[in-house]
């Protein structure tokens, strides 16, 4: 907006929660920062709900998945944007399970986001009469998720779920191809992935791999349009992460400017009062939780021989509209009024 001057300012957080509670304390006490976005681990992402909570600065978050941040953490300050657990959850467990068998065995990373991700998708298991045969846990950045995938293999589970994401997820499914986990009759479903991480892994490997996304660049006019200007500026496709931070901060902007005021909770209010309607993510509002509401698409890797160009790496196999997409506000446990 014409008038409006906005300073960006950015920490690498390290995944760390005493790092990035530090950066952002600095921000607030030094710096005068009015709003915080993106915090890509759940973590991290509630340590600072926390400490925004209340005050007159905003959080918007994109990359954390947690579902607890419009649950039981919820809070007045908070807009939470892209996806979280349940959304991802939802759309493998009931979705996929009933397309392609409903026996289940997790490989799931050993902290809050892994945990929070299994819970959510066993629940969404559960009321498709699904089964969980068996869960194997890592550590946080495992090289070898070798042994874990033998346990899943020897479970004879029609699914794999990996409750992991980044370095975790791209191994797992690096691995699970070298242990020919698809190509022996399993399915194998990443709970949470981005187009880059496909771009690494390959599509050699990463062929069939099932997973649920907010946003893909191929989907529309639209999305093809603001993802070809993003490519010309940084040289790859963006991933729904970024498509989450561009759009939670343009809109935040919008109510700032309708406002003439930064106060965090008076921002987040007229942010919920206003439509989200965007190129990216369509028709949508923020509801009373502080979650975003959109719908959610699921995805099956191609094989090389179905790409038709650089970036051409998903088949769409089905939306979830947005009032199924999300947790219902009721089942939450957000105690805002």
């Amino acid at each position: 907006k014409k008038g409006l001057k906005v300073e960006l300012l950015i920490g690498d957080i390290k995944n760390n929660v005493e790092t990035s509670t530090g950066i952002v304390r600095k921000w607030f006490d030094t710096d005068k920062v009015d709003a915080i976005a993106d915090i890509p681990n759940s973590s991290v992402a509630l340590a600072i709900n926390e400490m925004v909570r209340g005050t007159n600065k905003t959080l918007l978050l994109s990359g954390a998945a947690t579902s607890d941040l419009t649950g039981k953490a919820c809070s007045p300050n908070t807009v939470h944007w892209t996806y979280d657990t349940w959304a991802l959850a939802n759309g493998a467990g009931s979705v996929i399970g009933k397309r392609f068998g409903n026996t289940w065995y997790f490989v799931t990373v050993d902290y809050v986001f892994g945990h929070t991700l299994q819970r959510d998708t066993e629940s969404a298991i559960f009321k498709v009469q699904g089964r969980v045969l068996g869960t194997s846990l890592h550590p946080l950045n495992t090289i070898d998720v070798s042994p874990n995938l033998k346990k899943a293999q020897e479970s004879k589970a029609r699914i794999i779920a990996l409750a992991n994401g980044g370095a975790d997820m791209i191994n797992s499914v690096r691995k699970a191809a070298d242990l020919d986990i698809i190509k022996s009759g399993q399915h194998l479903a990443a709970l949470l992935v981005n187009d880059t991480d496909i771009h690494t892994i390959g599509l050699e490997k990463a062929q069939g791999l099932f997973f649920t996304s907010a946003f893909y660049w191929d989907l529309n006019p639209k999305t093809r349009a603001w993802s070809q200007r993003f490519f010309e500026r940084h040289h790859q496709m963006p991933t729904q992460l970024q498509a989450g931070v561009y759009a939670s901060i343009a809109h935040y902007l919008k109510a700032v400017d309708a406002l003439r005021s930064d106060d965090g909770l008076k921002v987040v209010a007229k942010m919920k009062e206003m439509p989200t309607s965007d190129a990216l993510f369509g028709d949508g509002r923020i509801r009373r939780d502080g979650r975003k509401i959109h719908p959610m698409y699921l995805f099956e890797v191609k094989k090389p021989t179905e790409s038709k160009a650089p970036w051409d790496y998903l088949k769409l196999l089905g939306v979830i509209p947005a009032n199924e997409a999300f947790r219902p506000e009721n089942e939450g446990g957000c105690r805002l009024s």
